[in-house]
């Protein structure tokens, strides 16, 4: 199971989400206050997600430790 931090996150906060897992990439899709949210791991040259967390209308691309990056966006809403 990837994304494992950020699923017990959602847990913890009672948030619907659903997961799916291709080819070894993790996938999470849920809502937060009406606004749809999207973590899609990919694996391209090292590992990545493609997320619309920090910015909710916005797609940007993460790299490095992005788990935890989306966390500490996350433990603030």
């Amino acid at each position: 199971m990837r994304l494992e931090k950020i699923q017990n996150l959602l847990k913890e906060k009672s948030l619907e989400f659903q997961y799916n897992e291709v080819g070894g990439c993790g996938s999470l899709d849920f809502d937060y206050r009406g606004v749809p949210y999207h973590i899609w791991e990919y694996q391209e040259n090292g590992w990545g997600v493609e997320t619309n967390v920090k910015h909710g209308g916005c797609n940007e691309d993460l790299t490095g430790d992005y788990e935890e990056e989306i966390l500490q966006v996350m433990k603030d809403w």
